[in-house]
């Protein structure tokens, strides 16, 4: 039997999410959960520049901004970072609690 890579997954995951749940469907409002399925295909790599989850020296500059920038960043979008990581179904509060996710990896 084929083995299955995590990787496409991941890659996929919102893209499901975003067809298969109804709208107003409940979600997992976890910081880790709205990471894993939304941010970490670009933070984990650090595509496009995006700093790298736990990389102390590429989000210290960003950190400067404050949280309230970095999460109007994360919900407006910035650069190549599309507004809330592509998925607009997500609500303002799972943006804050995957940031809040990133930002204890810091600590």
């Amino acid at each position: 039997m084929p083995r299955i890579s995590a990787r496409p997954v991941a890659l996929i995951a919102p893209l499901l999410a975003a067809v298969l749940l109804p709208a107003g469907a409940a979600r997992a409002a976890d910081g880790p959960t709205v990471y894993n399925q939304n941010c970490a295909m670009c933070h984990v790599p650090g595509l496009a520049n995006a700093p790298k989850f736990g990389d102390k020296a590429a989000w210290a500059p960003r950190l400067e901004a404050g949280r309230e920038a970095l999460l109007a960043s994360a919900i407006k979008g910035k650069g190549a970072m599309p507004p809330k990581a592509g998925n607009p179904k997500l609500s303002d509060a799972e943006i804050a609690a995957a940031l809040d996710h990133m930002l204890a990896a810091l600590k």
